[in-house]
C-alpha cells in the first residue's frame, strides 16, 4: 500500500501538485487519469523518488521516502519493478539477458539460480521461446512483454507503469493490461499504472485517480465512473464517441 498524504510540488512560482491525498491499495491495478498537463507524470516521479516533494508524505507500508535516507531510498527501490513509456530495453543484450539486467545488478543468487529466474519470468508472460533474439527482432508488444517479464523478475512488492499500451494496437493493448492486472493479483503488488487508455480505465479500473489541474477531481472505480456526476470527469472519459454511447445506453 501506498499513501500520499497533502501531497505538493512546486515548480519556482508554478504550482503543480494541490495537495492530493489517496491511498493506492495493495494486489489492486491502480490507475491515475488526466489531461496533458494535468500533473500525473510530475505526480508519479514524485512517488518513485525522482522528485523530492515541496511538502507533504508518500508513504510506502509505514515508510515515508520523502524523510528517508539516501541508504534507504536505494533499499526501497530494489523494492520497486517499473514499465516505462517505451519498452526501454538495451538492443545489445538478448531478451533473457534485458531480463536478468536487474538480477545481476541486484540479487546474490547464482548464475543459474538468476537464470531460472529470467526464465520463469519470460514464461510467465507467454515469450519462453524467444529468450535467445535481440529486442529488434520481436514486435512491440512483445517487447512490452519482455519489459513486463525484467519488472518482475525481483519479485517487486510495487508495480510502476508510464503509459504502457503506448504506441500499441487495441489488442496488444489488452494482452498488456492483463498481464500487468493478473500479475498484480498474483503478486499482490501495489500497482500504479499512468494512462490515457479509456480501454485500460474500462477493463482494469480497479481504482482510478482523476487529477485536475494538480489536484484530486475524483476518484473511485470503473463501475462508478459510469454512474460519476463530475463534470470534468464526464468530459475527459466520455469524449470519444464511443464510451459516451456506452454510457447513454446504460442511463437508459
Amino acid at each position: 500500500m501506498i499513501q500520499l498524504i497533502e501531497l505538493r510540488k512546486d515548480f519556482d512560482d508554478k504550482k503543480v501538485l494541490k495537495g492530493i491525498t489517496t491511498v493506492f491499495e495493495a494486489g489492486k491495478t491502480n490507475l491515475i487519469i488526466g489531461q496533458s498537463g494535468s500533473g500525473k507524470t510530475v505526480l508519479m516521479k514524485c512517488i518513485v523518488g525522482l522528485f523530492a516533494p515541496t511538502s507533504g508524505k508518500i508513504v510506502y507500508d509505514g515508510r515515508d521516502i520523502v524523510r528517508m535516507s539516501k541508504k534507504e531510498r536505494v533499499m526501497l527501490r530494489r523494492e520497486m519493478g517499473m514499465i516505462f513509456q517505451s519498452a526501454a530495453l538495451f538492443d545489445s543484450l538478448t531478451v533473457e539477458e534485458n531480463v536478468m539486467f536487474p538480477l545481476d545488478m541486484f540479487s546474490n543468487e547464482s548464475y543459474k539460480e538468476r537464470l531460472r529466474r529470467a526464465r520463469f519470468c519470460l514464461d510467465r508472460v507467454n515469450l519462453s521461446d524467444a529468450g535467445h533474439k535481440y529486442p529488434g527482432e520481436i514486435s512491440g508488444g512483445m517487447q512490452k512483454r519482455v519489459a513486463i517479464a525484467r519488472a518482475i523478475a525481483l519479485k517487486p512488492r510495487y508495480l510502476f507503469c508510464d503509459e504502457p499500451n503506448s504506441g500499441l494496437d487495441p489488442k496488444t493493448s489488452l494482452v498488456i493490461d492483463e498481464l500487468i492486472h493478473s500479475i498484480t493479483q498474483e503478486y499482490g503488488t501495489t500497482t500504479i499504472i499512468n494512462t490515457h487508455d479509456m480501454n485500460s480505465v474500462m477493463g482494469i479500473g480497479e481504482h482510478i485517480l482523476y487529477i485536475y489541474e494538480g489536484h484530486r477531481e475524483w476518484e473511485g472505480s470503473k463501475e462508478e465512473v459510469m454512474s460519476a456526476e463530475n463534470e470534468r470527469l464526464n468530459s475527459f472519459i466520455f469524449a470519444s464517441d464511443l464510451f459516451r454511447k456506452i454510457k447513454e445506453s446504460q442511463s437508459e
